[in-house]
């Protein structure tokens, strides 16, 4: 007997992967990799199920950053809001206007370029701070992170698995070296361009509430006990779990391009 035709394992699976989600993107990231897949297996429709997707995981995004809001730098706040509303508004309309085929190609690539990137760049950004004659942080530079960061808010608006990964590795690479304050930005980010993109799709009508009622409420659920968690892992081992759970989405992508195309 098929699984699908199992009664209501479509359903325990959606619940099931919403909860885990919420918690995976508390601690890493890439919750939309379950969530997603779950949402399609409910028979939505690929834009639909992206953007209800998006909606459901939302709170679970807000109960993680109300966790770990000691850890967000304020002094970035502004400059990452906007970025994460200009960006987050246009890929969500570009989305509604658009075919998925082409972006999906470039997922695998993006994600994985920005994991492996992730993966080193804490090394080199010891690196570049002991070549620099200033003693401790940098300050960070408001237009060129808002200009490095304005496509990752976009591609947020526009499907947004691993998007995570990618906020990160910009901050990283600007010289952001404490994980949990990545962490806590990261939230914040795909927080403030999911909140943009999701207006956008309710306004427009593109949300099938009867799946993304459930989903909402365990995604939540899985982001309060994520953010909790993550505040107890050292940062070390979830810079770790980051770039793991990269790798995994990325193979997860080039695996469903190959059994496509």
């Amino acid at each position: 007997m098929h699984v699908s035709s199992i009664p209501h394992l479509n359903f325990i699976w959606l619940v099931t992967a919403s909860l885990v989600a919420g918690v995976m993107n508390a601690m890493a990231g890439g919750g939309s990799f379950l969530s997603f897949p779950a949402m399609l297996g409910m028979g939505v429709l690929p834009v639909q199920a992206n953007a209800t997707n998006t909606v459901a995981l939302w709170p679970g995004q807000l109960t993680s950053l109300a966790t770990l809001r000691g850890d967000v730098t304020r002094s970035l706040l502004l400059p990452v809001g906007i970025t994460c509303v200009l960006g987050g508004v246009t890929g969500a309309e570009v989305l509604l206007h658009t075919g998925q085929t082409t972006f999906l190609h470039m997922i695998p690539w993006l994600i994985l370029g920005g994991t492996l990137i992730f993966g080193i760049s804490g090394r080199l950004s010891q690196w570049l701070r002991s070549r620099s004659e200033h003693v401790g942080e940098r300050p960070i530079p408001a237009l060129p992170l808002m200009a490095s960061l304005f496509p990752v808010c976009f591609y947020i608006g526009y499907f947004g698995a691993g998007g995570g990964f990618l906020v990160m590795t910009i901050l990283a690479l600007f010289g952001m070296e404490d994980m949990h304050k990545l962490n806590a930005m990261k939230v914040f980010a795909a927080l403030s361009s999911n909140f943009c993109a999701i207006v956008t799709f309710i306004v427009t009508g593109n949300i099938e509430w009867r799946y993304c009622v459930v989903s909402m409420a365990f995604a939540a659920l899985g982001g309060w006990l994520g953010a909790r968690l993550a505040k107890r892992v050292p940062g070390e081992v979830l810079r770790g779990i980051v770039v793991a759970t990269g790798l995994v989405i990325a193979a997860y992508f080039f695996w469903r391009q190959s059994h496509t195309a």
